[in-house]
């Protein structure tokens, strides 16, 4: 009997050894091969996440950078002109000009220079006044709805030391040629 025991006993420790690998392969090792990938997909949606939290802030800024930029776009457009109206600016300048009680007015445009985006006038402005009319006139040039570049102002003082200046400054006035419009 006792030769009985020791075999059941031995054929108890195999079922229990059995059970135990079979519950390890079958079980316990699939369960935790789930767990890991698991856990590795958690890491990587966090990841994923993280990232696109990241890039949501840095959307709102190119959208804000956007609007800024179809803003200038805007303005740009606004203030380039398709069509030259060159005549109607001059009569402009002139009446700014004359709204500042500028003397010896001179507006003359240069000779116009053509590209495919963009044409533009160099003009030549010369007049005598206070230098506070000249600020002031500057101002308003720039206040106008016309994109203008001022190359170069030369201002001097009169010989006899008035207060009077003479200044003379060159421009440029732009316009989209007709091919170039939007």
């Amino acid at each position: 009997m006792k030769f009985l025991k020791g075999k059941q006993q031995i054929l108890i420790y195999a079922a229990a050894a059995v059970m135990v690998a079979g519950f390890v392969l079958f079980r316990y090792m699939p369960l935790h091969k789930k767990a890991k990938a698991l856990e590795q997909a958690k890491v990587q949606q966090a990841m994923v996440i993280a990232r696109a939290s990241v890039q949501s802030v840095q959307l709102a800024a190119l959208k804000e950078k956007l609007q800024k930029q179809q803003i200038a776009v805007g303005k740009f457009e606004a203030n380039v002109p398709s069509d030259r109206n060159i005549g109607e600016f001059l009569q402009q300048i002139a009446g700014l000009m004359n709204k500042h009680n500028l003397k010896d007015q001179i507006v003359q445009p240069g000779e116009e220079m053509k590209t495919e985006e963009l044409n533009c006038i160099p003009i030549v402005m010369r007049c005598n006044g206070q230098l506070k009319q000249i600020f002031e006139f500057y101002k308003s040039l720039q206040a106008m709805d016309r994109l203008i570049r001022i190359e170069k102002v030369e201002l001097a003082n009169d010989g006899n030391f008035s207060g009077e200046v003479s200044m003379e400054t060159r421009a440029v006035i732009y316009y989209r040629p007709q091919s170039a419009k939007g």
